[in-house]
């Protein structure tokens, strides 16, 4: 008999600033970034338009998302398998709009969507729900979470299963896989690297190879955390975005 992963969604998302410069935002927004910036811890003398260049792509109000990686498990002959695909473009309304089909897909089919990822909870979750908002499309049923007590929300957050209650600090992905011994899937760049990739390149492909590969490594830390390690997952590339 095998285990029932239906309705696990795991996603990860890049983010660029919504601008390639701080002079490229409206006066208007060039005023609430300063004021953003000061508030900004560890910003020492830096200018107001070198911060946002490094630092405005993880603030929703400032930065877009431009690709959303997500994986489902199935079970096929005799092997668990991870089917990846990522949803990139330029317009973040046509993204957002693709994702938001695939998850009314998956709750038509399961009746509940849970998302699962590395620090979904604070980052991953709260950054597409703005973004809807601000791009102006509904909600999903799974994604309104106003007035939800933290029990009521399902969504399953790696980070979160890794403190075991302690919140004093913060564990990457990466080193996350590495003490477990979970080989994380070769890559050229770093979520530090993605905002110039963007904005200079423009290689949308090399973003989504990388966002699919940290679903596939979220994927399997959550098998070791929930002691699922004689799960051998198989990743399957649905658009053949391999990583590396």
């Amino acid at each position: 008999m095998t285990e029932h992963f239906g309705g696990i969604l795991f996603v990860d998302i890049e983010t660029v600033p919504v601008q390639p410069a701080y002079a490229q935002l409206s006066e208007s927004m060039q005023a609430e970034w300063e004021r953003k910036a000061r508030l900004i811890k560890n910003a020492g003398d830096t200018t107001a338009g070198d911060l946002f260049e490094g630092r405005a792509g993880v603030y929703s109000e400032f930065a877009k998302i431009i690709c959303i990686g997500f994986g489902s498990m199935y079970h096929a002959a005799g092997e668990w398998k991870l089917r990846l695909k990522t949803i990139s473009g330029h317009n973040e309304h046509d993204v957002l709009t693709d994702f938001v089909r695939v998850v009314d897909r998956i709750a038509a089919l399961h009746g509940e969507v849970r998302f699962c990822g590395h620090n979904i909870r604070e980052f991953d979750i709260p950054f597409i729900c703005r973004r809807l908002v601000i791009n102006g499309i509904p909600l999903p049923a799974c994604l309104r979470l106003s007035g939800k007590k933290p029990w009521e929300i399902h969504h399953i957050d790696t980070l979160e299963l890794w403190k075991f209650g302690d919140n004093k600090n913060y564990t990457s992905l990466s080193l996350l896989a590495c003490v477990l011994g979970i080989p994380s899937p070769k890559g050229d760049i770093d979520g530090s690297q993605v905002g110039d990739v963007y904005w200079r390149d423009g290689d949308l492909d090399r973003i989504a190879r990388y966002c699919t590969g940290d679903v596939l490594t979220s994927a399997k830390v959550w098998l070791r955390l929930r002691g699922g390690d004689h799960i051998d997952l198989i990743p399957d590339y649905a658009d053949g975005r391999q990583p590396g």
